[in-house]
């Protein structure tokens, strides 16, 4: 048997299901998905670390049992609105730039790369970066109150002068 056509055939079938409501749980997802075919396997992914550990990512991986199957999901279900959201549905060897609607993010992607634009992408970082400093050199100057106040080495200096004097 050719692995690379059974590699080619499982990610014909296999579907990146994307703009998830947070509300929706895996078992919904199967539900949503199950009257297209037979789902082989379901991937649901999770925050995994930080703030949003165990809250949902918001998109999924449905595989189905032939590319039929997936086809008929993916043109089915694509663009239905699931708890007031539109779904995002396409085969996850696809990719992403193909939507119209993720123009931006490639022109984007290429500036960062070096492509076209390369120069506006460095004088955008170097004016990110220097607002940040400028934020933090701000933040400095005004303390901030959940900070414990800084002690100056003139501070210490007296803390010792006064201790002596009480004993």
């Amino acid at each position: 048997m050719d692995l690379k056509g059974f590699d080619s055939e499982k990610s014909a079938s296999r579907l990146y299901v994307g703009n998830l409501d947070f509300r929706i749980s895996e078992s919904d997802v199967i539900k949503m998905f199950s009257p297209y075919g037979k789902i082989m396997a379901e991937d649901f992914l999770w925050h995994t670390r930080g703030p949003k550990r165990g809250e949902p990512r918001g998109y999924a991986f449905v595989q189905f049992t032939t590319k039929e199957e997936a086809q008929l999901a993916k043109e089915k279900m694509n663009g239905k609105l699931v708890c007031g959201r539109p779904v995002v549905v396409h085969l996850a060897s696809e990719k992403c730039f193909l939507d119209s609607g993720n123009s931006h993010r490639v022109l984007k992607d290429k500036k960062l790369a070096g492509g076209s634009g390369s120069k506006t992408a460095q004088t955008d970082r170097a004016a990110k970066i220097a607002a940040i400093k400028n934020k933090l050199k701000s933040l400095e100057d005004e303390g901030c109150s959940t900070k414990r106040p800084r002690l100056k080495p003139d501070n210490l200096i007296g803390t010792g002068d006064q201790s002596d004097k009480k004993l």
